[in-house]
C-alpha cells in the first residue's frame, strides 16, 4: 500500500468525515470526500474502495447509491451508525464488502477499512443480525454436512484445511462447495466467488458468532 492508493469516502456529518480520514491517512491511503455520491464520483476515479454512510441527507437511497457506486466499478464498505435495520438489511442485500458500525473500537474500524482496501469481505455480526429473519432471502435447502463446509470455508478456512478438520478429502470438500453454489444459484442467491459465499453464510446465520 502507498500514498497512490485512493479511498472514496461518502459521508455527509463533517465530524465523523474527519475522524475516518484520519484513519485512512494513517496507513497511507488517499482520501477523497464527498457528502453524496453523485458528488464523490464527479470527484475522480480510481478509488480501491467507497467507503459508504447510509443515511444522506440528499434523499437517495441505499440500494441506489450502493449500485452507483459498484457500476463505477467501486467495492464498497458500509460503515453507519446502524440506528435504522432497514436500512442496514438494504445494505446487506447490495454487492457489499462488509457492514461495520462507527461505535466499533477505533482499531477494528481501522481494521476492517485495510481489509476492505485489500478486496476481502469484512467479517462483521452486525453485518449478520442486520439480516436475520430476513423474509426477502429464500431457503437454499443445505443440508447439515453443506453448512458445515460453507461455515468453515466463508470464514477463511482453505479447502485442505476444512478437509482436515472434516476428516474427508479436499476433492469431497470442492464437491460440497460446488453443490452448494449449485443451491444458492438454484434460488436466486448466486455465490460464485468465496465473497459471495462469505455473504450466503453470512445472511444464513452459519458464521461463528452470528447467532
Amino acid at each position: 500500500m502507498t500514498a497512490a492508493t485512493r479511498v472514496g469516502l461518502v459521508e455527509d456529518h463533517r465530524l465523523v468525515a474527519l475522524g475516518v480520514i484520519e484513519l485512512l491517512r494513517q496507513d497511507g491511503f488517499e482520501v477523497d470526500s464527498a457528502a453524496t455520491v453523485p458528488d464523490l464520483l464527479a470527484m475522480g476515479d480510481g478509488y480501491v474502495l467507497v467507503v459508504l454512510d447510509l443515511r444522506l441527507g440528499d434523499g437517495s437511497t441505499v440500494t441506489e447509491n450502493i449500485e452507483g457506486l459498484r457500476r463505477a466499478g467501486y467495492p464498497v464498505l458500509v460503515l453507519t451508525s446502524g440506528e435504522s435495520a432497514d436500512l442496514v438489511r438494504e445494505a446487506a442485500r447490495c454487492d457489499v464488502l462488509g457492514i461495520v458500525r462507527k461505535s466499533r473500537p477505533e482499531a477494528e474500524v481501522r481494521a476492517a477499512l485495510v481489509d476492505a482496501v485489500r478486496g476481502r469481505a469484512v467479517t462483521s455480526i452486525d453485518w449478520a443480525a442486520a439480516i436475520d429473519a430476513d423474509p426477502q432471502l429464500a431457503d437454499a435447502a443445505l443440508s447439515p454436512r453443506e453448512r458445515e463446509v460453507l461455515a468453515l470455508y466463508a470464514a477463511g478456512e482453505k479447502a485442505q484445511s476444512v478437509a482436515s478438520s472434516m476428516g474427508i478429502s479436499t476433492a469431497t470438500v470442492a464437491n460440497y462447495i460446488s453443490r452448494i453454489r449449485s443451491k444458492y444459484a438454484a434460488v436466486g442467491r448466486p455465490a460464485p466467488t468465496k465473497v459471495d459465499l462469505y455473504r450466503r453464510a453470512a445472511e444464513d446465520r452459519l458464521l461463528r458468532g452470528a447467532r
